[in-house]
């Protein structure tokens, strides 16, 4: 359910995320709050609005990790691959496009025999 927010707090995000790209201070300043505005309280106030919107940002540079790993498949001995695989890989993985480990169990009998429980189990 989305809040009401005052038009200062939806300054202050889209400062916050738009111009000044995560800088709490300067979002403050471009958001008109009164010099000497403590940042915590506005951050605590808007948390779940930034956590929200942190996620969204992420997810919406999914694309553009995903196309930088396959750069580096295109042109593997460019300089500074190993960092940015490393950024996409980090990137795609908060977004939840996570690496799955399949693990294959296989058995001649489907029948497990377990030994006998003592007292003290």
């Amino acid at each position: 359910m989305a809040r009401n927010l005052t038009e200062k707090q939806e300054m202050f995000l889209e400062a916050l995320f738009g111009d000044a790209r995560g800088n709490t201070m300067q979002a403050i300043k471009l958001a008109g709050y009164a010099e000497g505005t403590s940042s915590a309280s506005i951050m605590k106030t808007l948390e779940a609005e930034i956590a929200g919107r942190t996620k969204s940002l992420i997810a919406t540079r999914g694309p553009q990790a995903a196309y930088s790993m396959l750069d580096v498949m295109e042109n593997p001995t460019d300089l500074g691959n190993k960092e940015k695989m490393a950024a996409a890989k980090d990137l795609l993985d908060r977004a939840g496009f996570v690496k799955t480990d399949k693990v294959e169990v296989k058995a001649e009998s489907p029948l497990f025999i377990l030994p006998p429980k003592s007292d003290e189990d």
